[in-house]
């Protein structure tokens, strides 16, 4: 069986790391913390790396701290942005990170046995408790004093905003890397924390954070990061104002949805994210690459990787049932899925609006072909149904007068019109 850090190495979750980390972690009983932005009321897929590493590091016997940065998060962290923040109320902040407890008390376990040999469950803390009680002169004397500014303009995060003039970083989020250095020895001195971890964006907050730990208490602290995850144009992944984030709160992104962001990922793509999202072993994941070059069309690894998230986020029953509403998009199944799984199913599909008085005497096929768009001409409308490839709510329609009816209306107000095997449209009888 691999070590910890064996096994971190496979996943390629180790980007950057601090001198005597790998004796550290496969030692286990250490005391580990990750920020996380509190800018949202949700995690989303680009969080969900970070608290799926704490609970790898729980299992392997270390005690996980998820910091909620309530504190830091009315301040804003300069890395992987090319402009300021927006500044949160504290009304805000706290109703964030409200919304971000629950879904960590699905995937971290809480319970004061869930602790490895250092003893207890994972903890929840909000660094507004510390951050927002300092004094401004306590702050700058027993904090400010132990950097230099041209440690701070050394850094990634920084020295990107300064080389941009139009653009520049105002003085609180210059400030942010010495607020996240103070939470680092908060951490210490109350809960014997001696590692910290986050993406490789963050390496240079978390490297002051390490040297001031170690400075001030003379311990043996650690610190990795992981790569960040990006776009394919480019972008950070774990954007919270960024299109297409994949949310953890169901009301945001449904468990369907989540399902397919990840059964819809390219096969360059899904090797890496299984590793980083994935708890299957190393076996395992090597088969799934193989099927992935073998037997590409089947999606072997797609689906298994995008099923156990689901599974991990929302529970085992969601998944099953976002598995099988994946099925039935292609199937006559699609008419048993209830209404609010069935627009899921067909939600980026386009859609139009048609009288209800139109069924009455039935509606030709063709014509509602050609009105959805599915087919350029009535007479290229006609082909596609003599030839088998027109079908309603996925049932094949190849007769020579179809019509649309009442009879085919799903909830009463709902016609799915497909040509071939991909081409959907969503009619809405009204």
């Amino acid at each position: 069986m691999p070590s910890l850090s064996e096994d971190l190495d496979f996943r390629g979750l180790i980007s950057q790391e601090s001198a005597g980390l790998r004796p550290a972690l496969d030692g286990g009983g250490l005391t580990v913390y990750h920020g996380i932005d509190p800018s949202v009321g949700s995690l989303h897929v680009g969080h969900l790396i970070g608290v799926l590493t704490l609970r790898r590091l729980q299992l392997a016997g270390h005690r996980p701290i998820a910091l909620a940065g309530g504190g830091t998060g009315l301040i804003g962290d300069p890395g992987g942005r090319d402009t300021e923040r927006p500044l949160l109320t504290e009304e805000q902040v706290e109703a964030n990170v409200a919304g971000i407890r629950a879904q960590l008390e699905s995937l971290l376990d809480f319970s004061p046995a869930g602790g490895g040999s250092t003893g207890g469950g994972a903890l929840l803390v909000n660094n507004a408790d510390w951050l927002t009680t300092y004094r401004l002169v306590d702050f700058l004397r027993d904090v400010g004093k132990h950097f230099t500014v041209n440690q701070m303009i050394a850094k990634e995060s920084v020295r990107a905003r300064i080389d941009r003039p139009e653009q520049g970083i105002s003085f609180t989020e210059f400030s942010y890397m010495l607020l996240q250095a103070c939470d680092y020895l908060y951490l210490h001195d109350h809960y014997g924390c001696r590692l910290q971890i986050g993406g490789s964006d963050q390496w240079g907050n978390i490297t002051m954070g390490l040297e001031y730990v170690r400075k001030l208490r003379h311990v043996d602290a650690h610190a990795f990061t992981w790569p960040l995850l990006t776009r394919a144009d480019g972008s950070k992944i774990g954007k919270s104002d960024a299109a297409g984030v994949a949310w953890l709160d169901p009301e945001r992104t449904s468990p369907y949805a989540l399902y397919q962001y990840f059964v819809r990922k390219a096969d360059d793509e899904v090797g890496p994210l299984l590793r980083f999202y994935s708890f299957r072993g190393r076996e395992e994941i090597l088969e799934l690459d193989a099927a992935t070059e073998q037997r590409p069309q089947a999606r072997e690894a797609q689906r298994a990787l995008a099923y156990e998230v689901c599974a991990l986020v929302h529970g085992e029953a969601e998944a099953k049932r976002a598995e099988a509403a994946a099925a039935a998009l292609y199937s006559e199944e699609i008419t048993s899925l209830d209404e609010g799984l069935l627009l899921d199913v067909v939600g980026d599909a386009p859609s139009s609006v048609l009288a209800r008085s139109s069924l009455e005497a039935g509606f030709p096929l063709v014509d509602a072909l050609v009105a959805a768009g599915l087919s350029p001409s009535r007479s290229a409308a006609r082909t596609a149904v003599s030839q088998g490839g027109a079908y309603v709510n996925n049932r094949r329609r190849a007769g020579e007068d179809e019509r649309l009816t009442a009879d085919d209306l799903l909830y009463g107000r709902y016609v799915v019109l497909r040509r071939g095997r991909r081409d959907y449209h969503l009619l809405r009888v009204e």
